[in-house]
């Protein structure tokens, strides 16, 4: 019995447990969205393919699974480009699929035909322009294979119209068959040994955790083994939520705005632990003076991140978790009681103790954290507010902190938190935003009332792109360009437009009651706090500098 290539890749994604699909269809797709109307697989419609995208990233990055967005051609596929660049920067593991004009037409400048494969293949683990419906069912498989497996990442799947109405026999080979494509997963046995050396030998050991922990589920293996050798643990951006912000050994992110003990502990570790992480610019600060008293331990799935930025004294390629569950079982427990009486003088200098009559970003995270007790699940855009909420955020280990990383894409947060509700239907799902970020994506309000979904919108408001402004401040002598937002709208009326809840928070007296009132409104509700302009995200580490020379709000 033969089936259309439509109908082959809907039985494809549902042997592979696409369940979920976030999307907007056209005329190229129109012959898929005809047969997955037809099938268990439960779409969503988004108000833009960007925002599919972003959707699927966090469905992906609280399920575990590898999500999946789709669109039409030509504009449909050209809006997933950021979504799936932010995807591919952050590894999160999707497959993205698009319609493509007949084979017969392409190369032809038809009505929305633009190469997609070619326009994203610098920011695809691997792309497929399918030729024949018979390749289908076995392009699939393979998609979802490389997507999630290996250092995670988006995978494109271009469909001719032609051959998503052409007739297949609809079988797959039932095995992945991938020669070229074979993942380190177990670390090498001397260099573990090596490891365990220099862990025995440290005084001052850091553990620096990042996305990968998180991607790997190795959250446990990295408490363990900071609680094993009493190390603290700093983490990034990516990698929040892979300890607990209350343990005793957490000492929060470092970097550009890290907490200053992290920053200090970077800087004087004898031995810095780097697991899944990858050494990124707004980490490292100064490279030539980067952890300059320790040695480095660098463990991760992707060969080509060892070495890129900072040379590693011992570096281990595989899947963190088996490599960390290897290191374990040889490690003897350590106290260094010197390092640890140093890390808990640190840990008092943050948060800060600044008093203040305005309500500021720490009054807004004090009155959040106390509402939520941990158990949220926080997304965020990009900007000042993201600097805060991963300064200041209180959060369990474990899968609960989306945000864009590596490409810094404004408009990430409200839809990701569309794609965690649905992942974790049973958690509370707050969106961190800002007035220009929240202004990218805002229509995707339109998804959550459509959807019935019960998301929190916490909206910084301080009619400026606070962070350009702040970079302005520092680099530009204050020539402020550009960045303020004299055009915003109401966002209590647009609220109430799609159907929200609307709370506004102007002064610190009122912050925790409308807080806990919002938080537990049942349904969608945004909740506006209005910011002065002049306020900016501190420490600051400035061009040039290194880690310890961080910039403290008191100086200014």
């Amino acid at each position: 019995m033969t089936k259309t290539g439509a109908e082959v890749l809907i039985t494809a994604l549902e042997k592979n447990g696409a369940d979920l699909i976030f999307g907007y269809p056209g005329g190229a797709i129109l012959p898929v969205y005809e047969c997955m109307g037809k099938s268990s697989i439960n779409h969503i419609l988004t108000r833009n393919e960007q925002a599919a995208v972003h959707a699927a990233s966090g469905y992906a990055r609280i399920s575990g699974k590898v999500g999946v967005a789709m669109a039409t051609s030509g504009p449909g596929a050209t809006n997933m480009v950021t979504g799936i660049a932010t995807a591919y920067m952050d590894s999160i593991p999707l497959v993205l699929i698009t319609g493509q004009v007949s084979t017969d037409m392409i190369g032809t400048d038809a009505f929305q035909e633009v190469d997609i494969t070619g326009i994203t293949q610098p920011i695809v683990k691997h792309s497929y322009l399918v030729n024949n419906p018979d390749e289908i069912a076995d392009i699939v498989d393979e998609a979802f294979h490389i997507a999630g497996t290996g250092r995670k990442g988006p995978v494109l799947i271009d469909i001719p119209k032609n051959i998503a109405t052409g007739k297949s026999k609809g079988q797959s080979r039932g095995y992945i068959d991938l020669p070229g494509y074979q993942p380190t997963t177990k670390g090498h046995p001397n260099q573990i040994k090596s490891a365990v050396r220099l862990i025995n030998e440290a005084k001052r050991p850091l553990i620096h955790s990042g996305g990968g922990v998180i991607s790997a589920n190795a959250m446990s293996e990295v408490q363990a083994l900071a609680e094993m050798i009493n190390a603290p643990v700093v983490n990034t951006l990516m990698g929040i939520g892979s300890i607990d912000s209350d343990h005793r050994l957490s000492l929060g992110m470092p970097g550009l705005h890290g907490n200053p003990g992290a920053n200090y502990a970077m800087s004087e570790c004898d031995l810095l632990i780097t697991i899944g992480a990858r050494f990124d610019d707004r980490l490292t600060g100064e490279l030539s003076r980067f952890a300059a008293h320790g040695k480095i331990i660098h463990i991760d799935i992707d060969p080509a991140e060892i070495g890129k930025n900072v040379r590693p004294k011992i570096p281990i390629v595989g899947d963190v978790t088996l490599i960390l569950q290897q290191i374990l079982s040889l490690l003897e427990p350590k106290k260094n009681p010197e390092w640890l009486e140093q890390v808990k003088e640190w840990k008092t200098l943050w948060p800060p103790k600044i008093k203040s009559k305005k309500l500021t970003a720490s009054m807004i995270f004090n009155a959040l954290n106390e509402a939520m007790k941990g158990e949220a699940i926080v997304t965020t855009d990009v900007g000042q507010h993201q600097m805060f909420t991963a300064q200041f955020l209180k959060v369990k280990s474990g899968r609960c902190f989306l945000t864009s990383g590596g490409l810094g894409t404004m408009g990430y947060g409200l839809p990701a938190a569309i794609g965690a509700k649905f992942a974790a239907p049973d958690k509370t799902v707050i969106a961190v935003t800002g007035d220009g970020s929240f202004q990218m994506n805002l229509p995707e309000m339109a998804t959550i009332i459509d959807q019935n979904m019960d998301v929190k919108i916490l909206l910084f408001n301080n009619h400026c792109l606070g962070l350009v402004r702040q970079l302005e401040h520092f680099y530009c002598e204050k020539a402020y360009y550009a960045v303020d937002l004299p055009g915003n709208p109401d966002f209590m009326q647009i609220a109430k437009a799609y159907g929200f809840a609307a709370y506004r928070i102007e002064n610190p007296d009122a912050c925790k009651e409308v807080m806990c009132h919002a938080l537990s409104h049942q349904g969608p509700a945004l909740i506006e706090c209005i910011l002065d302009k002049e306020d900016m995200v501190f420490p600051m580490v400035l061009n040039g500098a290194s880690l310890e020379e961080m910039v403290m709000e008191e100086e200014i």
